[in-house]
């Protein structure tokens, strides 16, 4: 009996999952109760989790590791880092492992434009995972002192700015105390531009990573448009905007209207003190906005037990029933259309229609940057955002700035 015991435990596959959110906190609780659940149907397999900060650190450590012979198995990364996670062959192409039928019915069942970011070369490198989009949400109190319908939120750039002329207040000595609008531009700045970009009829990179257009027409043009909302028309705060701050300013009064991440939905739906409008984004030549976020990525490995198990893992992950469940959690969008089939989803949907915003976007939705080198080249971009919103630079200077740079760093890769 103890040497049959022995070789259970042997038999047991541990392999390890990296996941970008620092220790703690309501998500790593989702996050441990689907990894508890899994463990539970596949008694052969234990998951590590490692959560492992910020997504640039999870991509930074994956590959640290890769480099010492201790890869992990698996870790949800950028989507937009598929090109460095190919060009460093640290990632094996789904397909590899997808074998039977259901893999394949399984594969073929992600929405289009979140696999932009996941296949190159007629392989797919990523599985969407936690994938998002920006949406537009409004105070529907702010919007009935200001005089406005607080059903219909702006539908164009030229609405936003009429709305956020309304309701902006100062104080009797010409002080702030609430802007029209807000809109983040620190971090990935590059990536809220995109939706403006996309909106003037534009794009900002080729798919194929090789190409940027950082200084056109549309990317100039879109990034003006920001920088007018502060400095011409004086309804949004000036210079750079933190990314983390915007919510909460949302929810204490200092700004009506603001844009942001749709992984943001839970947290305004349960935070907000006030009744709130969300939508798709407001359009200028037409509709438009980026994807982003994470992909599962399975890693190269010499150990043929330890990848399959964690396809079976990412599989059981982004199945509909736990892609909807995971939506639901943390206000990602369900990846896949199934997902929007399931009684959760359409129980979450009837009780709060907001959820079902970013998927009525999809249409509209352009891939994310993704590039070669691709945490370079978007530096470069932000640095010209960050110049535009502060003054140091015009937007056209900012850009063509930022193009030149983002020339150096891919003309190889041409």
């Amino acid at each position: 009996m103890l040497a049959g015991m022995a070789q259970a435990a042997a038999a047991k596959v541990e392999i390890s999952f990296y996941y970008p959110i620092a220790i703690g906190g309501p998500v790593t609780k989702v996050v441990d109760d689907l990894i508890n659940r899994f463990e539970s149907s596949h008694p052969d397999i234990k998951v590590k989790a490692v959560y492992s900060g910020t997504y640039p650190e999870t991509l930074s450590k994956s590959l640290a590791a890769l480099k010492s012979g201790t890869p992990p198995e698996m870790a949800v990364v950028l989507s937009a880092d598929m090109y460095t996670l190919v060009d460093e062959d640290a990632i094996v192409p789904i397909e590899s492992l997808a074998k039977t039928a259901d893999d394949k019915s399984w594969l073929g069942g992600f929405s289009d434009v979140f696999m932009l970011n996941s296949r190159s070369d007629g392989k797919t490198w990523g599985i969407p995972f936690q994938r998002g989009t920006t949406v537009f949400f409004w105070n529907k109190n702010a919007f009935k002192e200001a005089g406005l319908n607080p059903e219909i939120g702006p539908q164009n750039w030229e609405e936003v700015v009429s709305f956020a002329k309304k309701l902006t207040k100062r104080d009797g000595n010409g002080n702030v105390t609430q802007w029209g609008m807000q809109v983040p531009t620190s971090l990935t700045s590059y990536w809220i531009l995109q939706g403006y970009v996309a909106q003037n009829g534009g794009k900002i990179a080729d798919l194929d990573g090789r190409k940027t257009h950082f200084d056109s027409p549309e990317v100039v043009g879109a990034l003006q448009y920001l920088v007018d909302l502060s400095r011409t028309h004086k309804v949004m705060k000036p210079g750079v905007i933190e990314w983390a701050t915007t919510p909460k300013d949302f929810f204490e009064g200092r700004t009506a209207m603001f844009t942001t991440t749709s992984g943001n939905l839970t947290n305004v739906k349960n935070n907000a003190p006030f009744p709130f409008g969300v939508q798709i984004l407001p359009e200028n030549k037409r509709r438009g906005a980026p994807t982003s976020g994470g992909n599962i990525f399975i890693f190269r490995s010499s150990d043929a037990a330890k990848q399959a198990a964690a396809f079976t893992f990412a599989k059981w992950l982004t199945s509909a029933e736990q892609a909807a469940e995971w939506s639901i959690k943390t206000g990602y969008i369900a990846p896949r259309d199934d997902a929007w089939e399931t009684p959760a989803m359409k129980n979450y949907v009837a009780t709060f229609p907001g959820a079902a915003v970013p998927r009525q976007q999809i249409p509209f939705m352009v891939p994310e940057l993704s590039t070669h080198e691709n945490q370079r080249v978007a530096r470069a971009i932000d640095d010209g955002i960050e110049a535009a919103m502060t003054g140091t630079r015009s937007p056209a200077e900012a850009m063509a700035n930022a193009q030149r740079e983002a020339e150096r760093i891919l003309r190889s890769y041409r």
